[in-house]
């Protein structure tokens, strides 16, 4: 249960490696002298691998001893180490180790004031806890490492020449590994063979990241050899590849032939482990990495540990009391030592030392100091950290129990990944969500397109989801009652019965089990990933399918070299929405299989000879041989096919064809296709034959799975796709097959994509391009001299972008088609330039990225499409109820402006009476003068809210919150990822937060990762508030890692989010409750608990120290130290945990009706200063009544020292749990049974310790003590009025809380008290009473809409006649601004129309293009009016 002994070699080797110099070039021989070697195995920044063939041994074993083995082990512990390290690990705990010092104390004579083990007993049973859990935890990761590490796979034995079984733990870096289909890899493998003819290999990384749709791999350049058999004997390469790290995206090194011949090779070539081969039959290669050093492990982080808001303040009162304890010491010191000088001599029971010396009061009273921190010891609460822990499982159980938080779909529960921080979620003030798959469904939509600068609005498809969301609707009513019951059962029985259709799993994947597992299998009732109806059924353009009908009559003309004719732009641009992509076509069953071509069918002597009157009109001379191969090829299978018509052309069907492929696309449609193997190879295009197997698309991105099928909609339907091929079936029904040259991966920094075809009848080079507009309208071609020409393509960019505005305001996603013809030469030379990029060893990623940046250029605009993500369920609720509790939302996206701020109005983020400021420049001077004015102006208006505020007595936090609602006008900001830049660059950071603070919304777009995680630090570091960061995609990992509470969303974009998280949930609707009730719930509980804790210590403290002021502060105890020990450990522990895990203060329907509620946890209500220290006067005052009571009734008497401490200890006890049933909110049977149980079990402990112990506690006596007590009528009186006495103060303190309701928790309460009808009806009084405050607020009359806004001085605008700032002048504030080469700043009233639903959609397409140019900036009262904040 330790690092492994090859771990210990391998950290060993990495020293030794650092002695060998760095100087060594990477050309040297592979083989020189001994010293030369040991440079070459144990480079400084470089990892070296040998294959294990027979033929590198010696290098294989020098190199192999320094590497780690394959074997696992997450466990901390083995059972030799387990107790020292153990407790090693939980001394640090400052509590931990202040026990063990009292325990060191009390062994000396001097100091002695319990027995040696009484004092060690509390610290052992503590440490003993905590170390079964620990152990029981290392267990469960034992168990898990032994059944990964006897895992079986294929290892290839050079002495046996053929691969062997394997364990995963037997297998070495260098060895060669064979894994078949459905197998999961057992280690990082640099791919060199696959079954594949093309060198392909499909893999699933849902253990690694969650993400079900299947990833390329490719064989590393210069193996692939489909016609023989992989032979590691054969292979004499050394591998040289970076040095292990834990960037999944991040691999490049060379191979080295004999001949010093290097081949390079990236992470497009490399195996994960962890992954599973999906579509291969067999993959081989070399392992790179293994056991701890793979990517798998060196991410496999664990769970996070946070330490909580409420922690952090627990711990300062933890000091407190040190200072109190400290103080009660001085004071038992001092007195001990003023005591003993008040004897004229020594006094009679001193007794000297053996030279007959006596101890000096000033040396009594040191010892004394010492004692009394023994004797007070329980003041600090050792007990409370371990029943934090517990009650942190208990809250993290009823979490994850929480059937409002399923999702159904999925068959996923709330995930609680960081254990320690629950209460944090009633406390959050800020939160930051990403939009894409957070907000939205990241279920993309095709929507709309623009073509050649002619729109086409789709209202047939969006009547088509119109309807859609109606039945699905319908249908969550229907089933709503029974939905998790019905569901459940359903789904159980399917996964008997419907896996022929399902992805297979190996058997090996219960080894990597959790959340990504469950991931898996819940998808079953998914095809493959971004397949739902929704996603997959396009409703074609009534307009453009006529007209694409027309363009595909028109081959002879699209099929020209020159690309003359206006309809070849419409047949590029749906080529290009099928070819440019990496979407994967594949079978639909088990296990499903990669559609590698088009089926090996031979076409009838007819459809051949009206395939040969089209082509004569093309190349004859190329055609006709081609041609006369079919031909023959068809004579001699002598193949009869009737032809039948079809809706997309003609179909010719045959009977029993082996090997037919699939031409139906995952939404169930059938579709038919024809191919024969010289159409594979010369791209000739024949008619179709329909075939019926069934096949899918597999898409990286929900983008390229929506365009996909909308190019399928109109007929143009991918049919196949290798790394060198792609086909595509034409409207017509016939194939066409690219032969794709090189495809540019798409990235974050050129945000495009393109591919390089080579077209199969003209043979020119095209390159097929999309990407964002902000990306591809730079890019585009400059117009030519010909004025023609030039007017075209200006008109078609103008049109095409002012349909982009369009699409981004009626919040879809845009992305703009291009293409770009390449000569043969130009072809040649930038293949050259990027065959060398590829080669290369260092920079290899900046050449890549300018070789690109090359080709990229003069591209000419084919179109534009707008895809809809649609809006979460329950999204606007969410956020509007996050509101009402005093939370601000942030919205940190990388969309465009214009969509954010769209689906920013769509869910309630931004309202239509906000003033909504907009700040887009490139210039810090200009950025910071923008700020300045605003922040001016807005805080004049704050200066005047805050008068009025102040006039009605209202408190308001300036430094934190503002209100949301009934103050005037509110606002907020949009921003961009620039500005961003700008701001955190140009030290405007606290500028940009005194603006931001104001504005009820923000909203920051076109921003990077980085950009996110930056501005939740800033937030959180600067304004001193709780945040929370919500995303579902790996650009929101940083974010979320940012933020005091992380929280992912298991969506469409894989489970990198959920494993950076603290909570993982399903959808964002979910965190309405997550906050509101259970954040509530968790702080409240806690912070009562900890409150109770302090308190209970305090009290029973004191109760030893006031005994103190009549025993001469001779630190003796009038309670037998048993059952001094047992009342903390035993006696009082479980009810306050059960306290913690499931008091409810109010219910969940009240806490969800009304979120204002929240807003107690927001400003620390529940555990703050003053309740600390009103705990530990009261702590005081009950300590003095239960002490004080007893000893005034027994004043006078001859009680011993434990008569006068057992009624003493008892009463305590009781007043104790009164005062905790006094807090209880919500009684259960647990509370009921933990409440008595205790009490029964202290007098069943104190019976049988006074009736069995005579001399347990010499020279003391208990034995029979307790049955006296019980027999004396006297004890009875005493154990009722003391506790009736200590907690009336309390109690009335309650009874006067809830009789005038001073607050808005207890007047929740009482309505819980309520019947569901009143209850409700009681809250939406209060809601309405709420609202019309605030509506009636002053300063918010005469903002109507938002459409005024007035500061504190006047804002000017001089519009010119046509609604617009006169050119070369501006009036800012009253000032004329002329406009030069330095800053020009217009603040403008623009009008912004937004809507969730488009707007007059019909006339924005083709022929009422000019009617919707005319309209498009006309006003309207009812639309939006912001203010608008931009450079000129």
């Amino acid at each position: 249960m330790s690092l492994s002994v090859d771990w210990i070699r391998h950290r060993f080797g990495k020293l030794a490696s650092r002695e060998a110099s760095e100087t060594n070039s990477e050309t040297t021989p592979l083989l020189r002298s001994t010293a030369q070697k040991r440079k070459r195995i144990y480079p400084h920044n470089k990892h070296i691998v040998f294959p294990n063939n027979g033929l590198f041994i010696q290098d294989f074993k020098k190199v192999t001893s320094n590497y780690p083995g394959n074997k696992i082990r997450t466990t901390k512990y083995t059972l030799l180490s387990f107790l020292p390290k153990n407790l090693l690990e939980q001394f640090y705990r400052l509590a931990n180790l202040y026990f063990l010092f009292l325990v060191i104390l009390n062994w000396f004579p001097q100091m002695e004031v319990f027995h040696r083990e009484i004092t060690m007993l509390p610290l052992v049973i503590v440490l003993t806890v905590i170390a079964v859990k620990d152990g029981l935890e290392d267990c469960r990761r034992y168990n898990f490492d032994r059944k990964v590490n006897n895992a079986r796979t294929r290892a290839f034995d050079w002495k046996h020449k053929d691969y062997v079984e394997r364990c995963w733990k037997d297998v070495r870096v260098g060895d060669f590994v064979k894994v078949v289909c459905n197998e999961i890899i057992p280690a990082d493998i640099l791919l060199l063979h696959t079954s594949d003819v093309n060198g392909v290999c499909h893999i699933e990384t849902a253990n690694l990241d969650g993400e079900t749709n299947l990833k390329q791999r490719r064989v590393v350049r210069g193996f692939l050899s489909p016609d023989s058999p992989f032979v590691p004997e054969h292979f004499n390469s050394t591998i040289v590849c970076e040095k292990p790290n834990n960037d999944l995206n991040r691999f490049k090194g060379y191979m080295e032939k004999p001949d010093k011949k290097k081949i390079g090779f990236d992470r497009k070539s490399l195996l994960l482990r962890g992954c599973t081969v999906r579509n291969t039959e067999e993959a081989a290669g070399i392992v790179v990495y293994a056991g701890h050093e793979s990517k798998a492990m060196l991410n496999n982080s664990g769970p996070r540990y946070k330490r909580s808001k409420l922690e952090r303040r627990m711990n300062i009162d933890v000091f407190f009391c040190v200072g109190l304890l400290i103080i009660m010491c001085l004071i038992g010191a001092l007195g001990h030592m003023i005591w003993l000088g008040s004897f004229p001599d020594w006094p009679p029971f001193e007794v000297p030392d053996e030279n007959g010396k006596f101890t000096s009061p000033a040396l009594a009273g040191f010892y004394m100091f010492f004692t009394m921190i023994i004797l007070l010891q329980v003041l600090i609460p050792i007990s409370l950290y371990v029943s934090i822990e517990l009650v942190k499982v208990g809250q993290v159980f009823f979490l994850s129990s929480d059937i409002d938080l399923y999702d159904e779909e999925m068959d996923k529960l709330l995930q609680c990944r960081a254990l320690n921080i629950t209460e944090d979620l009633g406390q959050i003030q800020y939160i930051f969500s990403d939009k894409t798959g957070t907000l939205t469904e990241n279920k993309m939509v095709f929507r709309r397109c623009t073509i050649g600068g002619t729109e086409f609005s789709h209202q047939e498809n969006a009547l088509r989801l119109a309807a859609h969301g109606d039945v699905d609707s319908d249908e969550e009513e229907a089933v709503g009652p029974q939905r998790g019951h019905r569901s459940r059962l359903q789904f159980n029985s399917k996964n008997k019965s419907t896996r022929a259709f399902r992805r297979c799993h190996s058997a090996k994947a219960y080894y990597y089990g959790g959340y990504g597992r469950k991931k898996s299998e819940a998808r079953r009732d998914s095809e493959v990933a971004f397949s739902s109806p929704l996603e997959t059924d396009v409703t074609p353009d009534k307009k453009l399918m006529k007209i694409v009908r027309e363009a595909a009559n028109q081959m002879e003309t699209w099929c020209e070299v020159r690309y003359s004719s206006d309809s070849a732009s419409y047949m590029d641009f749906f080529l290009a929405l099928a070819i440019c992509n990496t979407v994967v076509v594949s079978t639909a069953t088990e296990p499903r299989h990669r559609v590698t071509g088009p089926s090996l069918l031979k076409p009838s002597i007819k459809t051949l000879e009206k395939l040969h009157s089209f082509l004569q009109k093309l190349k004859p001379a190329r055609i006709s041989q081609v041609l006369s191969s079919i031909q023959s090829n068809s004579d001699q299978t002598g193949g009869t096919n009737q032809i039948s018509p079809s809706p997309s052309g003609t179909s010719v069907s045959e009977e029993n064809v082996a090997g037919g492929s699939s031409s139906s696309v995952s939404g169930g449609s059938k579709d038919s296709g024809v191919s024969s193997k010289a159409s594979m190879d010369s791209g000739v295009y024949v008619e179709g034959v329909k075939v019926g197997d069934e096949i899918c698309y597999e898409a990286e991105s929900p983008d390229e799975a929506a365009l996909v099928h909308a190019a399928k909609a109109y007929n143009f339907t991918l049919m196949s796709r290798t790394p060198d091929h792609v086909t595509v079936r034409l409207p017509q029904g016939v194939l066409l097959t690219f032969e794709v040259l090189h495809t540019l991966s798409f990235d974050s920094t050129r945000k495009r994509m393109s591919v390089l075809v080579r077209h199969p009848i003209t043979r020119e080079i095209i390159v097929y391009t999309k990407g964002a507009d902000s990306a591809i309208m730079d890019l585009l071609e400059n117009p030519s001299l010909e004025n023609g020409k030039e007017n075209k393509i200006n008109k078609n960019a103008s049109k095409t972008l002012k349909h982009l505005n369009w699409y981004a305001k009626d919040g879809l996603r845009t992305l703009c088609i291009a293409k770009k013809v390449l000569s043969e030469k130009s072809y040649e030379q930038w293949s050259n330039m990027r065959l060398e990029a590829e080669a290369a060893i260092e920079n290899r990623d900046e050449l890549l990225m300018e070789t690109a940046l090359n080709l990229e250029t003069n591209l000419t605009l084919l179109g534009a499409t707008g895809i809809e993500d649609r809006l979460q369920e329950g999204v606007p609720d969410t956020i509007e109820a996050l509101r009402e509790a005093g939370i601000q939302i942030w919205v940190l996206t990388g969309d465009k402006q214009e969509t954010a701020v769209n689906i920013a109005y769509s869910c309630k983020l931004l309202d239509q009476r906000d003033t909504v400021f907009t700040i887009n420049t490139d210039s810090k001077e200009t950025c910071e003068s923008i700020l300045d004015y605003t922040i001016e102006e807005v805080k004049r208006y704050a200066a005047v809210k805050n008068t009025r505020t102040k006039l009605f007595k209202v408190p308001v936090d300036v430094g934190t919150v503002y209100p949301l609602e009934g103050a005037g006008p509110t606002f907020g900001l949009v921003i961009d990822g620039n500005t961003l830049s700008l701001v955190f660059e140009g030290n405007l950071k606290m500028k940009f937060l005194e603006l931001a603070k104001h504005c009820r919304a923000v909203l920051c777009c076109r921003s990077t990762p980085l950009q996110k995680s930056t501005v939740v630090k800033l937030v959180r570091d600067k304004l001193k508030v709780m945040t929370l960061s919500i995303g579902d995609g790996a650009n929101d990992v940083n974010m979320i890692q940012a933020a005091d509470v992380g929280i992912g969303i298991s969506g469409q974009e894989g489970m990198q989010a959920v494993m950076a998280s603290d909570f993982a949930i399903s959808h964002f609707k979910h965190l309405k409750k997550l906050l509101l009730v259970h954040g509530h719930w968790c702080y409240t509980r806690l912070s009562n608990m900890i409150i109770y804790f302090f308190y209970k210590n305090v009290a029973y403290v004191n109760l030893l120290f006031w005994y103190q002021f009549f025993c001469g502060f001779s630190g003796a105890s009038m309670i037998d130290y048993w059952l001094m020990i047992f009342f903390n450990l035993f006696f009082t522990s479980l009810p306050p945990i059960i306290f913690g895990i499931m008091d409810k203060d109010i219910s969940a329907e009240t806490l969800l009706g009304l979120p204002e509620l929240y807003k107690s946890g927001q400003n620390s209500e529940g555990y703050k200063w003053s309740t600390f220290w009103i705990a530990m006067l009261d702590a005081f005052y009950q300590s003095l009544i239960c002490f004080f009571v007893p000893y005034l009734t027994y004043q006078g008497s001859d009680i011993d020292i434990f008569s006068f401490g057992t009624p003493i200890n008892t009463l305590a006890l009781f007043t104790i749990l009164l005062h905790l049933a006094i807090e209880i909110k919500t009684w259960t049977v647990v509370h009921w049974v933990t409440m008595i149980g205790s009490v029964i079990f202290y007098f069943i402990v104190a019976i049988v310790f006074s009736a069995t112990c005579i001399s347990c506690n010499h020279p003391s006596n208990p034995y029979w003590i307790m049955e006296r007590e019980m027999a004396d009528p006297v004890f009875y009186l005493v154990c009722i009025i003391t506790p009736v006495l200590a907690l009336l103060p309390r109690y009335l303190i309650r009874i006067i809380q809830g009789t005038f309701v001073l607050c808005p928790l207890l007047k929740a309460r009482q309505l819980d008290k309520l019947d569901k009808e009143q209850r409700d009806e009681e809250i939406s009084e209060w809601r309405k009473r709420t609202r019309s405050r605030e509506a009636t607020s002053p300063g918010n009359s005469g903002h109507p809409l938002g459409r005024t806004l007035t500061f504190g001085a006047p804002l000017n605008v001089d519009l010119g006649n046509d609604g617009t700032t006169p050119p070369g002048r501006s009036m800012l504030n009253g000032t004329e601004i002329e406009h030069s080469d330095t800053l020009h700043i217009q603040i403008a009233v623009t009008e912004n129309i937004y809507t969730s639903i488009p707007v007059s959609s019909a006339d924005r397409t083709g022929d009422g293009g000019k009617k919707a140019e005319d309209n498009s900036d006309a006003f309207s009262a009812g639309h939006q009016r912001s203010f608008s904040i931009m450079t000129i």
